[in-house]
């Protein structure tokens, strides 16, 4: 699949602005996925990531949390159960 088709398969599912900050929720129904998109118009800058069904809404209200990290593991605030 190409990005654009993958970018027409999507279907937006929640839109907030907060703060200059635009994020929304989008749902893929040829995987079963969700994604967070950020945009900040001010600077144009855009990001965005996959995240589990199950945390989407919550990643939507809270992205920053929920953004991935290089290991593929969440940040250490979002881990509460682990001990090092």
């Amino acid at each position: 699949m190409s990005p654009a088709t993958a970018i027409r398969s999507r279907r937006e599912l929640a839109h907030r602005i907060s703060g200059g900050i635009e994020v929304t929720l989008y749902w893929r129904a040829d995987d079963n996925s969700t994604s967070i998109e950020v945009w900040q118009p001010a600077s144009d800058e855009r990001l965005a990531f996959v995240v589990s069904s199950e945390d989407a809404l919550e990643a939507f209200h809270h992205p920053f949390a929920h953004l991935p990290t290089t290991f593929g593991r969440r940040s250490p605030t979002r881990e509460s159960g682990v001990r090092r």
